[in-house]
């Protein structure tokens, strides 16, 4: 008998009360177990001992508590999830008071950090087994009541799995990511929730803006009101609410980098609020002041602007790292997988998302460093032969520009490997908190987070550029002498952000650490002359006495050229007609036969053909015409062009052949005269005759005759009165018939003076 699923399970028990056997559902509040579920706080900051000792307990019973949890049967598990409410404020509290790994490292008790991992590898444990609806073949619930069941209970919702993403994404991603989809699956209306919950996200990026006094943009800005115009700005706010604006940003940007890449489906939800136009446009204002404001603040302790740079330069990286999620997800990735026939109206959200951020130049800078937009570019062009190129060479162009200016480092990104996929969820369980601390120390190595991990070598900077970052460190930190900056700057590839936060921290490497941090700059004289040194038009030429030893001489003119080769020396030079006349009176010898020397007659008789055709070789072919024989014998004389003849002979032909001439002339004009006027009546019966075929061709036959029918008072046939009402009817088309009429319309328009 197949098992049922448990929300169809009945059970039958003892009333407690009355002692009598009863049916109840398997899913009922009475089984629920009477337990209370403390709620979570984090670990201290100090290791004061009262607090310590606090939090572990309160720790181990949240712990212990939840390992109960996880030891009961299916449906026990489900009533204790549904109905018991201390336990869900316990998982709650645990979501938003947990330490997420982009926070500071704190430096707690080995045993807290102990107690810390078993506690986050339970409440992982229970959120997984939570979000499973089949545990095995007899244990499971219907796939659609599971979903009433998380919707309605409040088992998950949308800031629930946001927050489930930022804590457990690291070391569960795999795990983490069939859970989502299977809530998403089961229960779509978590799509609608997704679609609500949006504008909220989008009125923390105004609110931040707001907050620094800059003007909001996009569909949901609202003016500002006058009374509410202050003068805050980043700059000169508070110390600690610029801290909680960094902080605040950090923790929005890093939960949706997490969410969009732990379930890359909602990315078509993020898009229908146009969130890739929103983030960009709130990057290129937010970013840059809260960047200066950080860096222009004079601080006590410098561990407070090494942590606020830590974290505006995460938040960076994950909103150009969520970008990029939805540009691959919404536009690229489907057009990899889908026809030819299909991309058209992907490649048309490319290219308009990225036409709508053209103007965030900074955006558009550090986008384009991590992910670079001519790649993608590329790939359009691959994917699709109707690519519109004057709109992805606009948009290649407005990346150029962007980079005016600005040195151009391209980074290669480096994703951290997927964690293999656990059989069970104790396999799978996130890394400690110290893990975390070192991987996020890791992570903020490097000052400027855009770079990415393996940037790639730059070249050599000097000169004001090279002024200019030294300056720029010496500002931060005017104790370092230059010579120290120099340093410095030359092993982290000139990257100054890098060069401050590694100071501030002391991670330089060991090579740096034992030079001394006032050491001047010794400018080094430049060893290239300055003659070996220029560069200009005329650089390596053939005259170009520098860089070769030898000049031709005979090819340097003092003075205008003179032209040899001038059109009066070309006509006068005879050279060519010279040696065409030898050529020519060869022409003139006629060997009627060829001699053929005795050694030589057996070549012709080794080239005789078989099939050459003999029949009339001994006929006399045109012997018997009346014709004479000298003109099917006779050889007209060669004669020998007029520019190659010498003088005297010249003369003497052009005599003989101009008599000649004279002859044929008479002969030819005997025999046709040219007649200056003709006969007309033969050219009106050459007329009719044409006319007459062309009617023929055309299949009309006209009668003559029948217009003229007979004489007059003996009647006309039917075929006389229809040809003269054809020729009456139409006679306005020829000739002059209608001269009249059109003369009389002229006059009406005016045309002609009355």
């Amino acid at each position: 008998m197949p098992a049922l699923p448990l929300d169809e399970l009945q059970l039958t028990e003892r009333d407690p009360k009355t002692g009598k056997l009863r049916t109840l559902p398997a899913l009922h509040p009475e089984i629920k177990a009477d337990r209370s579920f403390v709620l979570y706080r984090p670990p201290p900051v100090v290791r004061d001992p009262a607090l310590v000792e606090e939090f572990l307990e309160r720790a181990k019973f949240i712990a212990d508590d939840l390992n109960w949890l996880l030891a009961l049967p299916h449906d026990r598990f489900w009533c204790q999830v549904i109905f018991d409410e201390t336990l869900q404020k316990c998982l709650d509290s645990y979501l938003c008071y947990a330490p997420r790994k982009f926070d500071a490292s704190l430096d707690c008790h080995p045993e807290v950090n102990d107690v810390q991992k078993c506690l986050h590898r339970s409440v992982f444990l229970t959120f997984l087994r939570m979000s499973t609806h089949k545990e095995s073949k007899d244990h499971f619930i219907t796939p659609a009541v599971f979903g009433e069941i998380i919707y309605n209970n409040f088992l998950f919702d949308i800031p629930k799995i946001l927050d489930l993403c930022v804590l457990f994404g690291k070391g569960n991603g795999l795990l983490l990511q069939k859970m989502i989809e299977n809530i998403f699956t089961q229960q779509p209306s978590y799509f609608g929730d997704l679609d609500e919950t949006l504008p909220t996200v989008l009125q923390v990026f105004n609110n931040i803006l707001r907050k620094c006094g800059l003007q909001c943009e996009g569909a949901s800005a609202e003016p500002q009101k006058l009374e509410e115009r202050v003068n805050v700005t980043p700059g000169n706010m508070p110390l600690q609410e610029l801290k909680d604006i960094v902080l605040y940003l950090c923790d929005t940007c890093t939960t949706l980098w997490a969410f969009l890449d732990v379930f890359p489906p909602a990315c078509q939800t993020f898009q229908k609020h146009e969130f890739c136009y929103r983030l960009a446009s709130f990057y290129e204002l937010a970013i840059p002041e809260l960047e200066s404001a950080i860096k222009k603040r004079h601080y006590e302790d410098n561990s407070v602007f090494a942590d606020l740079w830590r974290r505006i330069s995460h938040s960076r990286k994950k909103m150009i790292e969520a970008f990029h999620i939805l540009i691959n997800q919404v536009c690229l990735q489907p057009i990899l997988e889908s026809s030819c026939e299909n991309i058209q109206p992907f490649i048309e959200e490319f290219l308009q998302i990225f036409t709508s951020v053209l103007q965030e130049k900074r955006f558009l800078r550090d986008y384009d460093e991590l992910f670079p937009v001519e790649d993608d570019v590329s790939l359009l062009q691959q994917a699709s032969f109707t690519l519109d190129e004057t709109r992805t060479s606009y948009i290649l162009h407005a990346v150029e520009s962007a980079w005016e200016g600005v040195d151009r480092k391209k980074a290669q990104v480096v994703k951290d490997p997927a964690p293999p996929a656990a059989s069970n969820g104790a396999s799978a369980i996130v890394e400690s908190t110290a893990e975390d601390g070192e991987e996020l120390g890791a992570a903020y190595a490097s000052e400027d987070e855009c770079a990415g991990a393996a940037a790639a070598p730059l070249a050599k900077v000097s000169g004001v550029e090279l002024d200019s970052l030294i300056s720029q460190v010496k500002d931060l930190l005017p104790d370092l002498g230059e010579g120290f900056i120099l340093a410095c700057l030359e092993q982290y590839s000139y990257n100054a952000e890098q060069v401050i936060n590694n100071i501030l921290e002391d991670k330089l490497v060991p090579c740096l650490d034992k030079l001394d941090r006032t050491m001047q700059r010794q400018l080094k004289p430049d060893p290239t002359p300055l003659v070996t040194s220029r560069c200009n038009v005329f650089q390596d030429d053939e005259f170009d006495v520098f860089s070769r030893d030898s000049v031709d001489v005979s090819r340097i003119q003092k003075g205008k050229r003179r032209e040899k080769d001038t059109t009066r020396s070309l006509l006068n030079d005879k050279r060519l007609v010279a040696e065409q006349r030898e050529r020519y009176s060869q022409y003139s010898v006629v060997v009627e036969e060829v001699p053929v020397q005795p050694g030589a007659a057996q070549l012709y008789r080794e080239d005789y053909e078989d099939e050459y055709d003999d029949t009339y070789d001994g006929n006399q072919v045109g012997a018997n015409d009346a014709d004479s024989d000298d003109e099917l014998i006779s050889r007209r004389p060669f004669t020998i062009p007029q520019v190659l003849r010498p003088k005297g002979q010249e003369e003497g032909q052009e005599e003989e052949e101009g008599d000649e001439e004279e002859e044929e002339e008479e002969a030819e004009k005997e025999r046709a005269k040219d007649h200056f006027v003709q006969d007309p009546a033969v050219l009106r019966e050459r007329a009719e005759a044409r006319r007459l075929a062309q009617l023929a061709r055309k299949g009309h036959k006209h009668d003559s005759s029948a217009v003229v029918g007979n004489a007059k008072g003996h009647g006309q046939n039917r075929e006389t009165v229809q040809e003269r009402r054809k020729k009456e009817a139409n006679k306005s088309t020829r000739a002059n018939h209608n001269r009249r009429a059109l003369a009389d319309r002229k006059r009406n328009k005016g045309m002609i003076p009355s």
